[in-house]
């Protein structure tokens, strides 16, 4: 049997640790660099990103996959909007449903990659997506520890 999907397992948090430091980072990057003004729908994506961050963080430095459970509702939701937003830019007539009335409309593009079907909420869907499948794919099982113990067996204690 291949090593990856143990590996995926394994490292989990760190992987997923990974992806929302790359998706923060591309969003400040997009936002301060490049100027690019967030909409409304861009600004609820970043709240729910911006503590994934930090949350994988410390959890993977003290290596803690019981928050798992705590992360994966951010990055569910955050995803959806992530979805809706896409969705808008790609079908027009949803723009009509809930319009932006305040600052950049929300299905103005950006990006213009192949053809306009890359845009930055597809970007983020990827890194929601991502993140969720690996958060997932850590919480099935618990990494083996040296004794062969896994992280998400529960300390049993003895009956008094």
């Amino acid at each position: 049997m291949s090593p990856i999907p143990g590996l995926f397992r394994r490292y989990a948090l760190y992987f997923a640790w990974v992806v929302s430091i790359v998706a923060v980072g591309v969003s400040l990057y997009l936002s301060e660099i490049m100027k690019f003004i967030p909409c409304n729908l861009c600004w609820y994506q970043r709240i729910f990103m911006y503590p994934i961050v930090i949350l994988l963080g410390v959890a993977s430095y003290y290596q803690d996959r019981k928050i798992i459970r705590y992360v994966l509702p951010l990055s569910i939701i955050g995803g959806c909007i992530s979805l809706y937003h896409y969705l808008e830019q790609q079908i027009p007539a949803l723009a009509k449903v809930l319009p932006c009335t305040v600052g950049v409309p929300c299905s103005e593009d950006y990006l213009d990659w192949f053809g306009g079907y890359v845009t930055i909420p597809f970007l983020a869907l990827v890194a929601f997506i991502l993140i969720t499948a690996l958060l997932i794919n850590g919480l099935k099982q618990g990494a083996p520890d040296e004794e062969g113990e896994t992280d998400d067996e529960e300390e049993v204690l003895p009956a008094r």
